[in-house]
């Protein structure tokens, strides 16, 4: 019923003017939209939206994954821009904050400003 859907996932955060920057920015997506609602444009035709709920709570699990064919030059090309890269006590990190043989891709967590956690990776 929902196989020729172009499906689209959404997370909230406190207010787009919050966010925008940064996504466009600091991330360096294609973002539409105004202070109601924004679009995350994403490689490979997908979008998300980003919307605003007075209430916000980021999320406890990752609400965005970017795969990447080098996470090292990745996550040193978004630190250059601020980005900083969270540490979990259940995960080794290295000193850039990889967490690598964990039994998954090479992955680095961080948030957006609205607390909500995103990853870049390295597919196997």
């Amino acid at each position: 019923m929902l196989a020729d859907s172009k499906a689209f996932s959404g997370f909230s955060v406190r207010r787009i003017a919050d966010v925008r920057e940064f996504y466009a920015s600091t991330l360096g997506l294609r973002v539409s939209g105004d202070d109601e609602m924004l679009t995350l444009h994403l490689g490979g035709g997908g979008e998300v939206l980003v919307y605003p709920k007075e209430a916000h709570e980021p999320a406890a699990f990752t609400v965005l994954n970017f795969p990447v064919p080098d996470i090292d030059k990745a996550v040193d090309a978004l630190a250059a821009r601020g980005v900083v890269f969270e540490r979990y006590e259940e995960f080794e990190h290295d000193g850039k904050g990889i967490v690598r043989d964990a039994g998954g891709p090479a992955i680095a967590w961080f948030k957006d400003p609205a607390g909500n956690v995103l990853s870049v990776l390295t597919p196997p």
